[in-house]
């Protein structure tokens, strides 16, 4: 099993109502296997270094640095989940020292290699971080049609009130990685994200490809989430003053009834 992969590919954001907007940006994004973080270091690649493409770990977890596999064992062993296999996280690397991650994902898995939880770890861009603890019902592996809900709680941005809930989809072939997630507000469907990425080897070459392809990577992710935001306002979409963050750290997963289930 390799230490880590590039997930090279696009973000799609639509928004339905009351004006429809939608955007799609290419991107690059890693997936890095938390228990060989040591063996990554490169020309290219730093962790807790700097390098053209690097990641700290003060930016993930508990914030100050530590170990993030065990911080992650920690919080799954809080919420009683099985999963003792392979922790990996999909983020956006910093690009010459600049980050801004919308949303890490931690996927943790069992001994078994089947997907237990994901960890949904999303950041404002006020400085605010809230995490989503995803798991299928009845602690099942984690399919790619499985129902995976979970109550917003964190301000995000200010055309969304901080209610409804978001509907997660996560798809994983051995070339490509896809994650999905959908708002609901009391009236339905508002919002559709997803980002879609090829894999590509963790190599020196292929990391200088990448950041010579889109060198201001994570510049980029602020300035768009700006300009989107200007582009709304213009069109007059109702505005939403932030309120106090969530008191609680961790959100987990709410398990709404299907269609089918309700007519059984």
């Amino acid at each position: 099993m390799r230490a880590a992969y590039l997930l090279t590919g696009q973000v799609m954001h639509e928004r339905l109502r009351p004006v429809q907007n939608r955007f799609v940006y290419p991107v690059f994004c890693l997936r890095l296997n938390l228990a060989r973080l040591g063996e990554l270091n490169n020309r290219w690649f730093g962790v807790n270094r700097w390098r053209p493409l690097s990641i700290a770990t003060r930016d993930y977890g508990a914030r100050d640095g530590s170990d993030l596999q065990g911080w992650m064992r920690g919080l799954l062993k809080e919420a009683a989940i099985e999963a003792d296999g392979e922790i990996w996280l999909q983020t956006f690397p910093r690009v010459f020292g600049y980050a801004f991650n919308p949303v890490n994902f931690w996927f943790c898995h069992d001994k078994n290699g089947g997907l237990r939880a994901v960890l949904a770890e999303v950041n404002n861009t006020f400085g605010e971080h809230h995490r989503y603890l995803l798991q299928a019902a009845g602690g099942r592996v984690i399919l790619a049609d499985s129902d995976l809900h979970s109550v917003k709680a964190l301000h995000v941005s200010p055309f969304c009130p901080v209610a409804g809930h978001y509907q997660f989809c996560f798809k994983d072939s051995p070339d490509s990685a896809f994650v999905a997630i959908d708002y609901f507000d009391q009236e339905g469907l508002l919002i559709k994200t997803a980002v879609a990425g090829r894999r590509v080897s963790f190599t020196p070459a292929h990391l200088r490809c990448a950041l010579l392809a889109q060198p201001f990577l994570t510049l980029g992710v602020v300035a768009k989430i700006h300009w989107q935001a200007l582009r709304l306002w213009m069109k007059r979409v109702p505005f939403y003053r932030k309120p106090q963050p969530p008191l609680h750290p961790v959100s987990h997963s709410l398990h709404l009834r299907s269609s089918k289930e309700s007519q059984s």
